[in-house]
């Protein structure tokens, strides 16, 4: 199974979630939860998919607040053995998160620059001026260097990143594969041109999930990875 590929349940409850990942069977081994799911059992979907199904899970909460709170979730998140959980790229999250994931194997991944976020969205977030891709490679520099053990970013800064010192795990959303809508999604590239480019796993939803077979969409999927 290659665990690259991690396939993102954004559905709205645990139901239809345990439900897709049932119809995607051994095709997939690593799953993404995130907030659109909190409400409607996640926390839940995601203990059954590890304990029950043996799959890995990626907790896309991308928390961001003071330090002491965000450490005190991450503390409590960090009991339930996930593998992966996003929070802000901020320095001051990623130390006080990698404080709450002390002990335990949750790594700690950071949020640089969202791949649905293009310049024009900056400024209206007053962000500071200057170009997308730099701010990008900077915010995951400040990260690794606060101890987050990898970093989420779009495919196009994934060579970038790589080359940083000390770079550690490269996780890219923004995957499409060839001929696929592009939804929300402003800074893509195809699953093979991600990994190429030096992600270690690439995240694909709705290509996926949005099939008639998601099954046979996961495997075109790996197909690609493995050409």
């Amino acid at each position: 199974m290659d665990e690259r590929l991690i396939v993102a349940l954004d559905v709205p409850n645990a139901v239809a979630g345990l439900d897709l990942a049932g119809r995607i069977g051994d095709a997939a081994g690593f799953y993404k939860i995130g907030l659109g799911m909190l409400t409607g059992g996640g926390l839940a979907l995601a203990r059954e998919l590890k304990d029950e199904h043996g799959k890995r899970i990626f907790l896309d909460m991308k928390l961001f607040d003071i330090g002491a709170t965000v450490e005190a979730a991450v503390r409590g998140l960090a009991q339930f053995d996930l593998d992966f959980l996003t929070v802000h790229g901020d320095p001051h999250v990623i130390r006080a998160a990698r404080e709450g994931a002390a002990g335990s194997s949750l790594k700690i991944l950071g949020v640089t620059i969202l791949t649905s976020l293009e310049r024009a969205d900056l400024d209206a977030g007053m962000i500071r001026p200057g170009d997308l891709h730099e701010i990008t490679v900077e915010r995951a520099a400040r990260a690794f260097e606060a101890g987050a053990d990898g970093i989420i970013c779009s495919p196009r800064e994934a060579a970038a990143i790589r080359a940083l010192p000390g770079a550690g795990l490269i996780v890219t959303p923004g995957v499409r594969p060839a001929g696929a809508a592009l939804g929300d999604q402003k800074r893509v590239e195809t699953p093979a041109a991600a990994i190429a480019a030096g992600a270690d796993h690439i995240v694909v939803g709705r290509p996926i999930w949005q099939a008639a077979d998601p099954r046979a969409a996961a495997q075109a999927v790996l197909s690609e990875l493995a050409g």
